[in-house]
């Protein structure tokens, strides 16, 4: 597989590169069909304490971009390998920051959400919480499944109960590795569909607050 990477130039921050120096860093990851820009209008909504960085998923997607290659991958229910080439993309990426966070977590919707979770897994410690907002698991065994089922990762994971994309093999998945492998912060939102709504944006900066 042809090794992934994020364009740092189109990363959109929250603040000023002096500004950010010192702050704990949330990665926020986009779903499939939008962009780095999309999630950036969220951080003014979310707790100030950290700095926001927006980045731009590396498969194109008609228009817009993805994490998970869909002409490769099932919807939903991308490979181990894939998700770890996606993860692999942003923590190269972290690597060649010019300051060191001193706590990192990443956010994302759908797709993103599914990464975010995934660099938990992917990311040796790197990463230490995760918030996904309607998002999946990624499937399958992965070799730090062990280790987090030990160390419990702070995790929020919010859905809705008509959101048209979760099938009940996909719920019963997410719910049986968050369970086993996170210290998890659930919430159902009843009515709510596949999208983001005041609540659950106020669930997860309560969630945020909580790892400042």
């Amino acid at each position: 597989m042809t090794a992934l990477s994020i364009d740092p130039d189109l990363v959109v921050w929250s603040d000023e590169p002096d500004a950010c120096r010192g702050r704990p860093l949330v990665l926020l990851l986009h779903g499939r069909g939008s962009d780095e820009h999309d999630l950036a209008s969220l951080a003014s909504l979310l707790p100030a304490r950290f700095v926001y960085a927006s980045l731009r998923g590396p498969h194109p997607f008609g228009p817009a971009w993805a994490w998970f290659d869909d002409a490769v991958e099932t919807p939903g229910d991308p490979s181990l390998d894939a998700a770890d080439a996606a993860a692999d993309a942003v923590l190269g990426w972290l690597r060649h920051l010019p300051w060191v966070p001193p706590r990192v977590g990443a956010l994302g919707f759908s797709q993103g959400g599914a990464l975010a979770v995934h660099l938990l897994r992917q990311s040796h410690g790197a990463v230490s919480f995760a918030a996904n907002l309607s998002g999946f698991v990624v499937g399958g065994e992965h070799p730090a499944d062990a280790r987090l089922a030990r160390e419990r990762p702070a995790v929020y994971w919010g859905r809705g109960t008509v959101d048209p994309f979760f099938t009940p093999a996909l719920i019963a998945r997410a719910e049986r590795w968050l369970a086993h492998h996170t210290a998890l912060t659930g919430a159902v939102y009843p009515g709510l569909g596949h999208a983001v709504s005041d609540q659950v944006l106020s669930d997860v900066a309560a969630f945020l607050r909580a790892r400042s």
